[in-house]
């Protein structure tokens, strides 16, 4: 019999990831990517004798897979994918090919804002008592952790984009963070596609599933008037009573699931600010829904350390206090850490606008933001909206520029804050890199 032909598009992590596990399941694999493959990269795929090809597509070698898996970064109005999705091949994502083979407990969370910290949470206080992975946007491939160490339950960080390519993809448990337009222009500038695309997570779900979402969040709301969900709703809220799920009342965290009631006080947790309260609550829901003591729930909380680039604080030099906000590539992200500011602050922002409205942030800027440093090839549109509410705005393209302007700026008791509320493309490699840039020039000062 022919072995089934899978294509990678793709040789990053979630490609070789999912290389791996389809050599070891026995398709005939190839990987093709545009650009250059990583040396790690190419090493495996050398290693395991998986046949590659860097730096181009050779159209003949992929017209001709049963399957496609295409890496999340690529759009669908790449002519390539055209060309494959007019010939009716079938194209998923990594996480679609992945849970086909694995009977583990999928939890599965998405959201334009918080997902990162509420897997790498929720995968916290689950390690405490279960076999627990952390993987989907984060860490090691889902992929290669189901042919490696095949654990018993997986916490998996899912984009709209790898939403975009799954079939039967059905997580036991998912979470919706929230919903605010991010990365229209992969959607046409068209927000409902976007949410839409963010539902996908609970569209395989049956009633013995559950659905834990912000019920504080108007879009996700209004969506779910119009559209039957199958699963158990689980809602969280900072400002209503709820019956079944999470609500704040006092200080403490009432999560009620089927009868079964715990009380979680927020005093001692290890994360600021309101949106981490929710953070918290999605994580101890999931947590309490998979039978973890609330003893292990209470301390985990408590001692976890956060995540590197979200409101990371860095040093503090001279009294002021430097934080690192990279993560924040969207204008909510940025909203959460602008709204958690508690001293006058020096705002480093800026990259590549994804079709950003930055009127949310005026209020906060108003009150606490005492100068701009905007970082980033084009800061048009950036110059536009804010030189008139603040005495000092500056551009410009390097890092350890911006970080020294910004010393020279703040006095003793200021923040100095980079939350770029954009994307990194234009000046970084990634958003990791543009963070780590900036801690280099924070310790180099």
């Amino acid at each position: 019999m022919k072995k089934e032909r899978l294509v990678i598009l793709g040789g990053g992590e979630s490609g070789v990831g999912t290389a791996l596990l389809a050599k070891s399941k026995g398709y005939d694999v190839f990987v093709s990517d545009k650009g250059k493959i990583k040396e790690k990269y190419k090493d495996v795929l050398l290693n395991n004798e998986i046949e590659f090809e860097d730096e181009q597509h050779t159209e003949s070698k992929i017209l001709n897979a049963d399957i496609i898996m295409k890496s999340p970064g690529i759009p669908d109005k790449v002519a390539l994918v055209k060309q494959i999705r007019e010939k009716g091949i079938k194209v998923v994502s990594e996480i679609e090919f992945a849970s086909k083979f694995s009977e583990a407990t999928l939890v599965a969370i998405t959201g334009s804002n918080g997902k990162t910290t509420t897997a790498t949470l929720t995968h916290h206080v689950l390690k405490q008592e279960l076999d627990v992975g952390l993987a989907g946007n984060i860490g090691d491939s889902f992929a290669k952790q189901i042919l490696e160490k095949n654990h018993d339950n997986y916490v998996l960080e899912i984009s709209s984009f790898q939403l975009d390519d799954i079939i039967d993809f059905k997580p036991k448990i998912a979470v919706l963070t929230n919903i605010t337009p991010d990365h229209l222009d992969r959607y046409d500038y068209k927000f409902e596609n976007y949410i839409a695309s963010k539902f996908r997570v609970v569209e395989n779900q049956t009633e013995e599933d559950y659905f834990i979402y912000d019920a504080d969040d108007e879009v996700i709301l209004d969506y779910m008037k119009t559209h039957q969900i199958q699963s158990k709703k689980l809602p969280f809220s900072l400002t209503k009573k709820i019956d079944e799920g999470a609500y704040l009342d006092n200080n403490n965290i009432i999560i009620t699931i089927d009868n079964n009631k715990i009380i979680m006080p927020t005093d001692n947790l290890a994360l600021e600010g309101k949106h981490n309260v929710k953070n918290a609550m999605a994580a101890s829901t999931v947590a309490h829904l998979l039978k973890i003591r609330k003893q292990t729930i209470r301390e985990s909380l408590e001692n976890f350390q956060g995540v590197e680039h979200r409101l990371e604080h860095v040093l503090k030099i001279n009294k002021v206090q430097y934080i690192n906000d990279s993560k924040a590539t969207n204008v909510n992200a940025t909203y959460f850490a602008l709204e958690s500011m508690d001293a006058p602050t020096v705002w480093i922002v800026g990259g590549v606008d994804k079709g950003n409205e930055y009127r949310e942030l005026f209020k906060f800027v108003n009150e606490k933001v005492k100068a701009i440093i905007c970082l980033g090839v084009d800061n048009a549109k950036l110059m536009e909206s804010f030189e008139n509410m603040v005495d000092v705005i500056i551009e410009t393209q390097y890092m350890s520029e911006a970080v020294k302007i910004a010393y020279k700026l703040a006095n003793a008791g200021d923040n100095v804050l980079l939350s770029p509320a954009c994307a990194s493309f234009d000046l970084f490699e990634n958003y990791e890199d543009r963070g780590r840039q900036f801690k280099n020039a924070v310790r180099n000062l």
